[in-house]
């Protein structure tokens, strides 16, 4: 049977309401999906009827070298961070940064400083200090451990160039302090 041309079909005109109908209907799904999440993914596996253990947050950045204002006065110009390396150190989760600091020099090697610094780029112990003359050589920060080849004088006539006296030296948080230790030279043995 076919259906009469003068017959209006309604219900097959859409209308400004159908349409609101339909993106208020298609808000709610897309609304509910929002809703109705699944568990963030970890990348550790449980055994089967254990429960995973609590998610934790993203690990802060560790503080910027750059940044930082250092206990060491330059004549007016900003120190020259020319070593850096992050870890926590102290075991509370958030990483530190570890700074080797000079002012900047025409001619020489000026003497350096090492500083602990923590979240906002805070110096929070010196390692090194600028005003014991020494040089910072093999730096790095690994496990926990600060490491380092200090570089010094023996006397006030040895050239500034050429350092005669060297020590390798660690450092590790111990005692809510960074205790030093001074390592054997290879050498001796």
């Amino acid at each position: 049977m076919q259906p009469s041309a003068a017959l209006d079909l309604a219900h097959t005109r859409p209308r400004p309401v159908h349409w609101l109908a339909t993106a208020a209907a298609m808000a709610a799904v897309v609304a509910a999906a929002g809703l109705l999440q699944p568990e963030a993914a970890t990348a550790s596996q449980t055994a089967p009827g254990t429960e995973p253990g609590p998610v934790r947050a993203a690990a802060a950045p560790a503080p910027d070298a750059s940044s930082a204002v250092y206990p060491l006065e330059c004549h007016g110009e900003k120190p020259a961070v020319v070593k850096q390396g992050s870890g926590d150190l102290d075991g509370d989760g958030r990483p530190e940064t570890v700074a080797v600091v000079r002012c900047v020099s025409g001619i020489g090697t000026p003497p350096s400083g090492v500083f602990v610094l923590t979240g906002p780029s805070r110096v929070v112990a010196t390692l090194v200090d600028p005003a014991d003359g020494m040089g910072v050589s093999d730096f790095a920060v690994s496990g926990g451990t600060v490491s380092a080849t200090l570089l010094g004088y023996s006397s006030p006539d040895v050239p500034r160039c050429c350092p005669d006296r060297q020590e390798k030296v660690k450092w590790q948080w111990r005692g809510g302090k960074f205790a030093r230790t001074v390592l054997p030279d290879a050498r001796s043995m």
